[in-house]
């Protein structure tokens, strides 16, 4: 189990919020965010974040959970709106929820509209919603979950890579617009994470994550998959006052995935063939 030593109080007294905070990346993020000082709110499709709500706020810390569809403009606005009436104000963004439907030819015009909303419109829905209360903060800090299929080609993903793709010129743009008002606009791009997906696909393709994590391992210099708190770090740091001067660039997460070449690290054969 890999573990992170938090920075104590590095955001104490500071409000987050955190879509698709219930589960994965984001669950890690918003517990990571609650270890150093700073109260969240998070939001997330089902219940899972009623739980993760009364575990959090058990164990000392400052939540709020909104459920509902971020490809909803409405609860996007309730969600908000529901922060700033607890905590009266918002200093960080973590645009995290995202849909994963990954389809090529076979791509319907419902999966394309069901990609877009919640992955660059939502995103840039919250950031519209954010900005002013940042303003009458002084400024504030968003990060956008974008991801290796944002740079690649991968078979049967046009929907999923287009989405993350333009989440990486979003950023840009986002950032370009706010940076008058002190307010930075970053990316970081995950590899493989042992998230919900992953698992899914190791199930489907049988033995577990003790012999999926060696063949997918095979695309990353590190030689394994990467866990949510691995991308927990390194959005806290660009949340902080550490990174004062980043902003408009993508940290890529992913354990050398696009620093590689197509041989991998020349194990496939074997490893595919692993029981």
């Amino acid at each position: 189990m890999i573990e992170r030593k938090p920075v104590r109080d590095r955001f104490k007294g500071k409000v987050a919020i955190v879509t698709g905070g219930s589960s994965g990346i984001g669950r890690s993020i918003v517990e990571e965010l609650c270890k150093e000082g700073c109260s969240a709110g998070f939001t997330g499709i089902s219940d899972i974040g009623v739980g993760r709500e009364k575990e959090l706020t058990e164990a000392g810390y400052d939540v709020l959970f909104c459920r509902g569809d971020m490809a909803d403009e409405a609860f996007c606005r309730s969600a908000v709106e529901r922060v700033l009436k607890k905590w009266g104000k918002i200093n960080y963004l973590v645009n995290n929820a995202f849909s994963f439907i990954a389809k090529g030819l076979d791509a319907t015009r419902e999966d394309w509209e069901r990609m877009m909303m919640v992955g660059p419109v939502g995103y840039a829905l919250m950031a519209q919603l954010v900005a002013e209360p940042m303003k009458e903060q002084g400024g504030g800090a968003i990060v956008n979950m974008s991801s290796i299929s944002a740079f690649i080609a991968q078979p049967n993903r046009w929907t999923y890579n287009a989405a993350k793709g333009a989440v990486n010129n979003l950023t840009k743009c986002m950032a370009f617009d706010l940076a008058p008002y002190k307010i930075r606009v970053n990316s970081v791009s995950p590899g493989w994470i042992w998230t919900r997906e992953v698992y899914k696909a190791a199930e489907i393709g049988g033995g577990g994550r003790e012999k999926w994590d060696l063949i997918w391992g095979e695309y990353h210099m590190l030689e394994r998959c990467g866990e949510p708190i691995e991308c927990a770090g390194p959005t806290l740091f660009l949340l902080s006052d550490d990174a004062s001067f980043i902003t408009a660039t993508d940290l890529a997460v992913d354990g050398g995935y696009r620093g590689m070449g197509p041989e991998g690290l020349g194990k496939t054969t074997v490893l595919a063939g692993s029981k």
